[in-house]
């Protein structure tokens, strides 16, 4: 698991880095934001063909829980790049009311059962502005993107009478969308939308945002917004799942 995320690490940075030489020179953006993330979890997961779905709510006893997302932007006219971090942690105990099959191991109904879920995305992304409105005090621009979300993730069950299984999976996820951007007021008030998404064999994922920001002192951006991300994995490292989440976000931002 380590290994692979560090080789998705490498080639997003790598796609980043060879993003940013197209770029031409000149007076160039950059900053770096951060978001507090609510999200609603919605999931099912199964480990293994032979393996038992489970809501991982309903049958495991896991609860939502709030994350933080980083990144660092730059941006030169009409062309716009972002290198973004989110970790996602859930962990949850209960006596399970039927018997799962996790990655050929049983955990008996009655039985006390600890589950931890971890997911790590790293997302690289370049946005193009396709149409651009935007003056000195107001207007708007309408934008195509591509990234590529690298997503690292672990579940892992653990009781007293079986002991402990886990299940791993990682996999890249060339993504294509686009947005739209509001200015107002000489950009002191923005708007954005935005969503990405692909779907092949079984798999699909998307990834959208709405917010609005504030910048209130020069280089100091305030944000909230909706985040709405789904992960459909069929047979990737023979693990099967279907996770929604959802949920506002505040965000604060330097850029210069």
């Amino acid at each position: 698991m380590k290994r692979s995320y560090r080789n998705g690490i490498a080639a997003i940075i790598s796609l980043v880095f060879i993003a940013g030489l197209a770029l031409p020179a000149g007076a160039l953006e950059i900053g770096a934001r951060g978001y507090y993330w609510f999200p609603t979890l919605k999931a099912t997961l199964k480990a293994g063909s032979s393996g038992t779905e489970v809501n991982i709510k309903d049958d495991l006893g896991i609860g939502d829980s709030n994350t933080y997302s980083v990144e660092a932007f730059a941006g030169l006219g009409n062309h716009h790049l972002t290198l973004s971090y989110t970790p996602l942690d859930y962990s949850g105990s209960k006596n399970i009311t039927k018997t799962i099959n996790f990655n050929n191991k049983n955990y008996v109904a009655g039985s006390g059962v600890n589950t931890d879920l971890r997911l790590k995305m790293l997302d690289a992304e370049y946005r193009y502005d396709l149409l651009n409105f935007e003056n000195i005090l107001s207007g708007f621009s309408i934008n195509l993107l591509g990234k590529v979300k690298y997503l690292d993730g672990e579940a892992k069950l653990n009781s007293t009478a079986a002991g402990e299984q886990k299940q791993t999976f990682g996999v890249a996820v060339p993504m294509i969308g686009a947005g739209l951007h509001v200015g107002m007021i000489a950009n002191i008030l923005e708007a954005r939308a935005q969503a990405a998404g692909i779907g092949y064999s079984g798999n699909y994922f998307v990834d959208a945002l709405a917010d609005v920001t504030l910048t209130p002192f020069p280089f100091v951006r305030l944000s909230a917004g909706y985040r709405y991300m789904k992960i459909k994995i069929d047979n990737i490292s023979d693990t099967y799942g279907d996770l929604d989440f959802y949920g506002p976000y505040l965000g604060l931002a330097v850029a210069w």
